[in-house]
């Protein structure tokens, strides 16, 4: 009897030992039943909110005019950028210089118009200018090419004639508006330019003796792809957020306006940074404004936006870079009223 109670007593002090020991022990365990129903619940919730957020018009509209501007561009984007590794793989860069006239006066628009028929990105026309004037091309001369090439080649517009079917005035317009913009900075350089704005950098463009054209083919292509594609997105989500987002009063205010819509378009396109291949299906969906404020849209985004300010930046100094790029955008927007109004 004894040694029951005993037993007893050893039994009630290892229950007291166990409750203390749960209450010196961290709270939580006691609750890992609302833990876990929390965390089954909370993603759920959140999930479905965000779902019937998704299905709202307004996101419906996001979601059509995004990938309409993506899948519409991919293939121009695509065929740029392979167009432009082929250039750079291919065709050495002495080819530049031995076509242009010696006359620097000439060369500038014969160097503009040699955009038109050589597909290549703004990404890449930066390092090609470098190479060109490395190899004594007159720097007049290699910034039109600079200008013009993302501008005005074949895979350009052509993109720009399908996302303004049955308006071959925008592409007649796009094509003399830019050539004319690339040919007049060529001259103000002639006219203006100076010695110590110019810092050339050292930077490799085209065949490397001893070294793979097809490998220098597929890194370009590669490269330029990713990065533009890139950029490509991001416009494309800009543009749907734009059309969605900003109020018809605000555009109201812009679009009424011919100069204001003008300046507001050009000023966009600097921010946006869209690759010349598929800049044309983004004017496109701006339809609350003019064509010119659309034509400056598309002729100011393959001469200056910020990438391209940094690209020059670092390879022709920032006193060259912030000079060019500010004439160049007023160039830009006067070449593209001046012809739009007329054109269009």
């Amino acid at each position: 009897m004894q040694r029951t109670e005993e037993r007893a007593e050893e039994e009630a002090a290892a229950d007291a030992d166990t409750v203390a020991t749960d209450d010196a022990a961290p709270g939580w365990p006691r609750y890992w039943p609302l833990l876990f129903l929390g965390a089954a619940t909370v993603p759920g919730t959140v999930l479905y909110f965000m779902g019937r957020w998704l299905e709202t018009p307004a996101m419906q509209t996001w979601r059509t005019v995004c990938l309409a501007v993506t899948v519409q561009a991919l293939p121009f984007l695509l065929l740029g950028t392979a167009s432009s590794g082929a250039i750079n793989a291919f065709v050495p860069a002495r080819v530049f210089s031995r076509v242009l006239p010696r006359r620097p006066v000439l060369a500038v628009p014969v160097a503009g118009m040699a955009g038109a028929v050589l597909p290549g990105c703004e990404c890449a026309s930066v390092p090609v200018a470098s190479s060109l004037i490395g190899r004594g091309v007159t720097p007049a001369a290699a910034f039109a090419f600079l200008l013009s090439a993302p501008a005005i080649n074949p895979v350009v517009l052509t993109a720009t004639a399908v996302a303004f079917p049955g308006q071959p005035a925008m592409v007649a317009a796009r094509l003399v508006a830019s050539l004319a913009t690339a040919s007049v900075m060529g001259w103000l350089w002639l006219a203006l330019g100076r010695a110590e704005w110019l810092r050339p950098v050292a930077r490799h463009s085209g065949h490397q003796a001893g070294g793979s054209r097809w490998r220098e083919f597929r890194v370009g292509f590669q490269h330029d792809f990713l990065h533009a594609g890139g950029f490509l997105v991001v416009g494309a989500m800009a543009a749907a957020t734009f059309n969605v987002a900003v109020p018809r009063s605000v555009l109201d205010v812009f679009s009424g306006s011919p100069w204001l819509s003008v300046l507001f378009l050009a000023g966009l396109a600097i921010v946006l940074a869209v690759c010349s291949e598929a800049d044309a299906f983004v004017a496109a969906s701006l339809s609350g404004f003019s064509p010119i404020a659309r034509l400056a849209f598309m002729v100011v985004g393959p001469m200056v936006d910020l990438k391209l300010i940094a690209l020059q930046a670092g390879t022709f100094g920032r006193a060259f870079a912030f000079r060019f790029s500010a004439a160049t955008v007023v160039v830009a927007v006067l070449s593209s009223a001046l012809i739009g109004g007329a054109l269009l």
